[in-house]
Formats: C-alpha cells, structure tokens, sequence
C-alpha cells in the first residue's frame, strides 16, 4: 500500500469497503447510541484450532496423551498427521484422530488441501457420534464444499451436533436462524448464542450482546448486552471490544467512563479496526477520555482512511497543523497502517 498523506485521507472511501463506510456513518460521533455493525462472515475456530477456548482439548477417552493434537497445537501438522493415521490403524474408530485429519485435509495442513477427503473423514467421526465432525460437516453441505450443497442436511448436521454440546454448532446455527427474521426463530437463536457463548467462544457473546441491546429473541436488556461485550472483548473479539467501548462511552448499561472505553479503543485500534481508529482519532481530537493530540488524532485517522474509512470532520480537526507536525503525523499513520 503506498504511502498517505493527509490531503489524501479524505479522498479514499470511494476505494475503501463501503461496509467500513456504513459503520462509520452510524458511528460519527462518539456520543453515539451502540448500533451493532453488520458484521462480515467470520472464519469461525474449530476444536483444534490453537488457543481454542471453547472445546479445546479433544472429549478425555482414558487414552495416553494425545501426541497428535500436540502437534497440531504447535504447528507440526505433518506430525500431526501421522500421529493422527497411526492412531486410526491402531483403533479404526477414534473418532477425535479422524476429525484432526480431516481439519488437516479441510485446511491444507501438513497435506494437500482436499475438502473432499476432509469430508470423508468427518463422515467417518461423525458415525462414532463425534460434534465436531457433525459442527465441520454442516458448514461443508451449507457452503457446498466438499459434498454437494444441500442446506437442509447442513442445518440437520449443526443441529445434532450442537444436541451433543459443539459451541460452534450452536453459534452458526444460531446464525441461521436469525437470518429469518421470524420471533421464534430469533429466541431460538438467542439460546444457540448462549450455548456458545457460555463456552467462552467470543463471536456468539458478541452477537448475544447485539440481541440484548436491540430486544430480539430476547427481553431487552443493556446491561446483559455490556455484560457480553465485555466477555466477547476479554476473548479478543473486535466487534466486541468495539461495542463494549460503545457502551462505556455512552454510560449505556454499564457506568460511564470515557477514560476505559479510550482504552478499549486504542487497543482495537491497534488491532486494526478502522471503526475504533476513528473513534481513537475524534478523542484525541476532541480530547475526550484521552489527553488531546492532534497529531495522534491525524495519524489515526490516516490508519482509518488507509481501510477506506474518511471522516471530513476529523480533516478538518488537523487541518491547522504545522508542516512537521503534519510530518510526523504521517509517519505514524503510515506505520500503522503497515502493520495492519
């Protein structure tokens, strides 16, 4: 990406995502009511995806350590792989030993990516009643990968497997069922998001909170949806982190404090997110939670504009600044954005 300027800040949402835009335009001033982003299909973590809290160790089986998830745990997939075939040779139903390889298949990991061999071998683990190869089937047969699509079967996959305690089953069923906009179906869903987002998975406490603060499937409720966001943050979900901020700032929910929702902010900002990086840039700018900074404020806007997000107040806001502020201004915004 080449270098920004901050007369070239303002210029770039027609080239940034017009979904980065539309947040912003809900979002423009930090006193803002919380409106949830849309936000965009996650690649969702499996049961042995590192760091994993929501399953992260495979079900106990009384079985010596399982050297094969080690290894996948620290990315020695060819390990991984042959730990996992020559514990199959050994039991041809270990269950937990064919769904890793079929995550290795499904990811191309150790091996040659195969959704077709993956789905084999979620087939095969799901026959010894294993959720985590129901939950990766399901998400197959909806995407019509690696077996034919068929929604139907997909959605009966998710359920059996959220039945059987999976918290990404839970979460993209719940997904489904919100996508209907039908009352029964959004309770339905709100209790497939608790289900996941009491196993600590951060993207269904995220969306549980989005339903608290908007009263769908449940009783509204701002103080559960703060709750959830702070619980979706804690487990490094941006949106909620972004939403928890939100609420912090507003004092919606939870005691206001413009000082920790800055805080919240930075750290999403450093993460990336173009919406916080906005948000971090009018504090700085309106010294709000922060000590003001216009230059701090005019480099981050610069991140922020460097995913397509521009804000003409904010261009205005640093418009006065001196040549090697300006310049330094530059720098940072530049290294930020390098590092996104």
């Amino acid at each position: 990406m080449r270098p920004l300027t901050l007369a070239l800040a303002g210029l770039l949402i027609a080239q940034g995502a017009a979904h980065g835009a539309a947040q912003a335009a809900s979002l423009a001033d930090p006193k803002a009511t919380a409106v949830a982003p849309e936000k965009p299909t996650r690649e969702l973590p499996s049961p042995y995806t590192p760091g994993y809290a929501g399953g992260a160790t495979p079900p106990a089986t009384g079985q010596p350590p399982d050297f094969a998830y080690g290894a996948y745990q620290r990315g020695q997939y060819v390990t991984a792989f042959r730990e996992a075939t020559k514990r199959i040779e050994a039991d041809p139903k270990d269950a937990s030993a064919m769904t890793l390889l079929g995550e290795l298949y499904n990811q191309g990991l150790g091996v040659a990516q195969n959704p077709v061999k993956a789905a084999d071998w979620y087939k095969l683990a799901a026959k010894q009643n294993d959720p985590a190869a129901m939950s990766s089937l399901g998400l197959m047969a909806l995407d019509g990968r690696g077996v034919p699509r068929d929604p139907k079967a997909g959605r009966r996959w998710l359920e059996q497997a959220a039945a059987l305690g999976s918290p990404t089953a839970s979460y993209n069923l719940g997904l489904i069922l919100i996508a209907t906009g039908a009352p029964a179906d959004e309770a339905e869903a709100a209790k497939q998001f608790r289900k996941a987002a009491e196993a600590e998975l951060g993207p269904a406490q995220h969306d549980l909170g989005v339903l608290y603060l908007q009263g769908r499937g449940v009783q509204k409720d701002p103080t559960q949806a703060a709750q959830w966001f702070r619980r979706a943050a804690d487990n490094g979900d941006l949106a909620g982190e972004v939403e928890y901020a939100i609420l912090l700032f507003n004092g919606t929910g939870v005691t206001k404090d413009e000082r920790a929702a800055a805080r919240y902010f930075l750290h999403a900002a450093k993460r990336g997110n173009a919406i916080a990086q906005n948000r971090v840039a009018r504090l700085f700018a309106s010294g709000r939670g922060v000590g003001k900074n216009l230059v701090e404020a005019a480099a981050w806007n610069l991140a922020a504009a460097g995913q397509g997000l521009s804000d003409a107040w904010l261009d205005q806001a640093v418009s006065g600044l001196s040549p090697d502020e300006k310049a330094r201004a530059e720098r940072l915004g530049n290294e930020r954005i390098e590092q996104q």
